[in-house]
């Protein structure tokens, strides 16, 4: 069950003018679900991508890779129930009969293709499954299948994310709308994670991949439910520039922040959707460091403390055994870190101070927070001006559980 998330509505998601979406059911791994999406784009529209750091990347992040540097991307497909990770050049061989087969259909090159592909690891891509419901999926084709495509790109989910908003620019009303999938295997490194985010904002192409970067570094990259970085994470964002405003050449520009932040608040709100939808998740957490020398050194206390089993388990347990935070933050890797200058707060429960428990501190205070469904761990360092926060959740039985069946 969804840590205080809600599947969305399909009312409350705003087409994107200059794009289009299809679902089908291609029985990919399993028979009567959504798992094939196309989403057809408008010419002259700018795409960028950012995609995994996991060194075993699977082969449809290595092709869309390879597409986006040619430029002029006019499709996506996208498959669950198959990851097409862990298979070599017969993989690499079966995503590029993917792109080849959507394109045929669509009278495009195959380059103008991303494939995306989630699901089970060194397995082959069922390319016969998925070219024989193409013809369903593009049939399908509409503005407002952003919910569908959002239930058509789930593994483990157990709810859709989804989220839209609205901004003006330059007079002009534009439209923001993004989906995500994401359960396990999640630590982005740019989660298994897939994000799509698309505007009908005019955003020169010069502009797009520090967009998608900026974007992905203030959400995606902010979330772990287990640690792992998955061999597939991609998210890609679409400016179709339909709208009828200046082109946004800078993004430091009255305009280009208007949009980055207002993109950023649907980037956030779907990454946080995939940690409070997290494996057997019945917690939702934020780790805030403050008092750090820089930004990243706060980060590393502060995914010490998301990806440790001992910490994520007493939250399971509404657990205040909180010695496991302090022993994170210590082994987080700076060398140099003082700690009597340490303080640790659950929301406002004042934990430890100078290194040591406070006196002041109570279990029971400390039990009360421990069972909030949403809890704010607070670290002080002590070192410098620099903070950053990063977005978790608890782990239950369910995980494992959830983790031991997969392929059953």
């Amino acid at each position: 069950m969804a840590v205080n998330l809600s599947a969305p509505q399909a009312a409350d998601l705003h087409p994107i003018p200059g794009l289009r979406i299809g679902v089908a059911q291609a029985g990919i791994r399993k028979a009567n679900r959504k798992d094939l999406t196309v989403v057809l784009i408008d010419a002259g529209a700018s795409v960028a991508g950012v995609f995994t750091q996991n060194r075993f990347c699977a082969a449809p992040v290595q092709l869309c890779r390879e597409h986006l540097a040619l430029g002029d991307v006019r499709a996506m497909v996208i498959n669950t129930g198959n990851a097409n990770a862990g298979t070599g050049q017969d993989g690499l061989a079966r995503a590029r009969a993917t792109c080849e087969a959507l394109a045929g259909h669509l009278s495009i090159r195959p380059e103008q293709v991303l494939p995306f592909s989630t699901g089970v690891i060194m397995e082959p891509l069922p390319v016969d499954r998925i070219a024989a419901a193409l013809p369903a999926a593009l049939a399908d084709a509409g503005p407002d299948n952003w919910l569908s495509a959002a239930e058509g790109i789930m593994t483990t989910d157990t709810v859709p994310k989804a989220f839209s908003r609205q901004e003006t620019i330059d007079g002009v009303t534009v439209r923001i709308t993004g989906i995500s999938k994401g359960a396990g295997m999640i630590r982005p490194n740019m989660a298994t994670m897939l994000g799509f985010m698309a505007t009908d904002a005019k955003v020169d192409p010069t502009v797009m991949h520090a967009l998608a970067l900026e974007l992905a570094e203030g959400s995606f990259n902010r979330v772990t439910v287990d640690g792992d970085t998955s061999t597939n994470d991609s998210f890609v964002v679409i400016a179709t520039n339909k709208a009828a405003h200046t082109p946004i050449t800078s993004l430091e520009s009255p305009a280009g922040r208007a949009l980055k932040l207002a993109m950023l608040d649907v980037a956030r709100l779907l990454a946080q959707a995939i940690v409070r939808d997290g494996e057997g998740a019945t917690k939702f957490i934020r780790v805030r460091v403050e008092g750090g020398k820089s930004s990243q050194e706060c980060r590393l206390v502060a995914y010490a403390i998301a990806h440790s089993p001992l910490v994520k388990t007493a939250f399971f347990a509404s657990d205040p055994n909180l010695g496991r935070i302090l022993a994170a933050v210590g082994y987080a890797g700076i060398d140099d870190l003082d700690q009597t200058g340490i303080e640790l707060y659950l929301d406002d429960v004042h934990v430890a101070t100078g290194g040591g428990r406070n006196p002041l501190y109570r279990e029971e205070d400390g039990q009360r927070v421990m069972k909030q469904s949403e809890i704010t761990v607070r670290v002080l360092l002590g070192r410098g001006n620099a903070s950053d926060t990063v977005w978790t959740c608890d782990f239950s039985h369910d995980y494992v559980s959830i983790n031991a069946d997969y392929r059953s």
